[in-house]
């Protein structure tokens, strides 16, 4: 991914997070009420549906960059945020709704997915109703910058999740590829989370485009670990269904590192799997992924990614987000920690 070097800031002891939480808990429980208050929006036929999407398990984590991204103070809810916030977690939550069909899963956050619940025809609609109001609240800003930040990065999210879709069973996918679709599909929400939260909470453009970089770094980082959970997470606790993206003939970052290195004979068998020429064999790619080091591979690739979201607001250390923002990473490199084989 990013070649960027290691940065003082990245390099730094890490930053006490935990008490992060704490802090958070107020926006948050905000958020939760903004949200559940906006179910009477929709059509009395499908509140219920809004509803098993619109829950509270989730980790929020976009809602939380908005947040952070504007941190003014403990104690200080500012409502902007708080509808910002439920703007990018609704055109999340859709993403997710639509993942979900084309991915085939059973399980998100420990219960049944929408296209489980109410088949995939019907969760399709469900995840358009959830965008169309994402953008129907974010035309109550008193001005139009915010609905276009939102509309261009919501047509960037489903470009990109078009482009993997498309290349799904193929193997004619280099790391620039890869890199273009982790770019659209998942940090390009980042990125627009942390713009929108240092953007409203009325900071100066210089914080607000550090900002923004930051979120788009921590985006790409956050879906290269995403990709390793597939492989190495453990499905009782993260919470979904897992090992869906070699059935599904999608080229991630742990799957390009293993053709990488398999031998001719091995990598035309796997060529096999991911094209659906045969069926895969996931222990098998397990096992091969640790014997040949595919893991500290990618996860290298993370903290990379972590140490140029570092590098990018290390001229604001004085701005209150900024420690907060930082934290981030480090939760990151230790959920990623986790993940590591035991050998």
């Amino acid at each position: 991914m990013s070649s960027a070097a290691a940065t003082p800031a990245a390099s730094a002891q890490p930053h006490a997070f935990a008490g992060v939480f704490p802090l958070l808990a107020p926006h948050l429980a905000e958020l939760d009420r903004f949200l559940h208050g906006q179910i009477a929006a929709f059509e009395p036929e499908i509140r219920a549906m809004a509803d098993y999407c619109i829950d509270t398990s989730g980790k929020r984590i976009r809602p939380a960059l908005v947040f952070l991204s504007g941190w003014r103070g403990p104690g200080v809810v500012m409502p902007d945020l708080v509808r910002v916030s439920a703007v990018v977690e609704l055109v999340h939550l859709a993403t997710l709704v639509h993942d979900d069909i084309m991915d085939e899963a059973d399980v998100r956050r420990s219960r049944r997915t929408a296209a489980r619940e109410y088949g995939p025809t019907a969760a399709v609609l469900l995840g358009d109703a959830l965008f169309a109001h994402a953008l129907h609240l974010a035309t109550q800003f008193p001005t139009t910058e915010i609905c276009a930040a939102v509309s261009d990065s919501t047509r960037k999210v489903c470009a990109g999740e078009i482009v993997q879709t498309l290349r799904r069973g193929s193997t004619s996918i280099t790391l620039a590829d890869y890199q273009r679709i982790v770019d659209l599909k998942t940090a390009e929400l980042f990125r627009v989370s942390c713009f929108l939260g240092a953007r409203l909470a009325g900071f100066e453009p210089g914080y607000v485009d550090a900002a923004s970089r930051f979120g788009r770094h921590l985006g790409i980082a956050y879906q290269i670990y995403d990709d390793l959970v597939d492989f190495f997470g453990d499905e009782a606790r993260i919470g979904k269904t897992l090992g869906t993206d070699l059935a599904s003939g999608k080229l991630t970052l742990p799957l390009l590192a293993l053709l990488e290195r398999l031998p001719p004979a091995d990598r035309a068998e796997l060529t096999a799997e991911i094209t659906g020429r045969r069926p895969s064999q996931l222990a098998l790619r397990l096992q091969q992924m640790r014997e040949l080091g595919v893991f500290a591979a990618v996860a290298e690739s993370v903290h990379t990614e972590l140490a140029a979201a570092a590098a990018a607001v290390q001229e604001w250390p004085d701005h209150p987000p900024v420690p907060l923002l930082l934290g981030l990473g480090d939760v990151l490199r230790a959920q990623v920690a986790a993940l590591r084989p035991r050998t």
